[in-house]
Order: C-alpha cells, then sequence, then structure tokens
C-alpha cells in the first residue's frame, strides 16, 4: 500500500513509519495539516492516517473537505481524544475507523489490513461531492436529492468528467472517450452535449469549465 501519515509528533511518526515499511509499504509523512491537505489534493494514497490535533488545519476539517471533494481514499484518525462525543465527530466526517492514543501499532497495521481488504471488496460506485451524487451502477445522477434527467451521452461525459475531476479534457480526447471511429463525431457535437450536461448541473456542487484552447475540467465547489 501507498500511505500517508499525517502526524506532528516526530517520535510517533518515526515510529509508526518504521512499522509500516517493515511490513513492505510505502508511507509518506506530513508534520503539518494545510501541507498534507495541499499535498493530497494532487497526489493519490491507498490509506491515510490522520491526527486530529494538528497545526495548520486540523484533522475533522482536512477529512471534511477531502469528503465533499468525493475523495474515497480510507482514512483512520489518530487521536488522543477517548470521548464517544469525538468519536461520533470523526466518523460523521467521514473516517473509516478511529484509534485512540497511546495504541500498539501492530493493531494499527492491523486496523489497516482490515479496511484495505473491505475496500477491496467494495466496487466504489458512488460519487457525493457536497449536494451531487452519481450513481455509477444506476448511472443516476442526483442534485439535492432530485433526479437529474441525463440522456446516455451526456451520462457517459458525466462519467468521464467525474473520473478526471481538476484534469484538462481537450475536446478530442472527450470525443474520443464518447464515439466509436464508425461515429465520426465531431466536436461541434462534443460541445452540444457538454452544453446539455452543464445546463442540468448549473445548482450542483460539480462544475464543468471551459478551459480557453484546452479543453474542459471538472471540479467541486467548496463553499
Amino acid at each position: 500500500m501507498r500511505i500517508v501519515l499525517v502526524e506532528d509528533n516526530d517520535e510517533l511518526a518515526e515510529a509508526i513509519m518504521d512499522r509500516f515499511r517493515s511490513e513492505g509499504h510505502a508511507i509518506d509523512r506530513e508534520a503539518d495539516g494545510a501541507q498534507a491537505y495541499e499535498l493530497l489534493q494532487y497526489k493519490q494514497f491507498d490509506m491515510i492516517l490522520l491526527d486530529v490535533n494538528l497545526p495548520g488545519r486540523n484533522g475533522y476539517e482536512i477529512l471534511r473537505l477531502l469528503r465533499l471533494q468525493g475523495n474515497s481514499t480510507p482514512v483512520i484518525l489518530l487521536t488522543a481524544r477517548s470521548e464517544i462525543d469525538d468519536r461520533v465527530i470523526g466518523l460523521d466526517a467521514g473516517a473509516d475507523d478511529y484509534v485512540v492514543k497511546p495504541f500498539d501499532l501492530r493493531e494499527l497495521a492491523a486496523r489497516c489490513r482490515a479496511l484495505a481488504r473491505r475496500r477491496c471488496g467494495e466496487a466504489r460506485n458512488i460519487f457525493i461531492a457536497g449536494n451531487f451524487t452519481f450513481d455509477r451502477a444506476a448511472k443516476r445522477a442526483t442534485v439535492n436529492g432530485i433526479d437529474v434527467d441525463l440522456r446516455y451521452r451526456e451520462v457517459q461525459l458525466l462519467e468521464l468528467m467525474i473520473g478526471n475531476i481538476d484534469r484538462v479534457l481537450s475536446k478530442e480526447e472527450v470525443a474520443d472517450k464518447l464515439y466509436t471511429f464508425e461515429e465520426a463525431p465531431t466536436l461541434n457535437a462534443v460541445e452540444q452535449v457538454m452544453t446539455r450536461l452543464r445546463r442540468k448541473l448549473n445548482d450542483a456542487a460539480l462544475t464543468i469549465r471551459t478551459i480557453r484552447g484546452l479543453g474542459y475540467i471538472a471540479s467541486v465547489r467548496i463553499k
């Protein structure tokens, strides 16, 4: 697994990294919450070990923002707070598991393995971004809980853009993904589908913008 550890205690961080490296995992570490959040905007990990009390930005805030953006990477919270209310806050923010300090490193490693197994067995079919959800299996999109009426090409385009969040896709790339060679699509056809889709997602937290001269980019509005 590729793991990122967000922990400001140097001694504890070193112990955790040594443990996971001994099991053959790659692990990066950030001590500052704000820097960790920036890292997670462009780098993908298989697991996030996230301390709650961090300088820069606390773990709860980082977790809420990641989930709002549709990031479904498994997260285990590491915290000295053992009260039930604190656990509830963490789980409601989107944590997959919760470990209270001081903890045994063997237990933490075991929890990571168990969570990874569960995730491998799940089909990650639901994309959530604020008031917007998209069920890939059912091909169903909702905004504020209300179904969005999408045509076949619009569903194809939506899936493509969701799969490339924060990445610019050229019109040519979009055309290649949406149409077969025999259909010989025009860039104007792509623009028409895009216009219809954006109109239907006007109130959604998911937005699709035109980058002049480059193509299209999907992103998530953070209020």
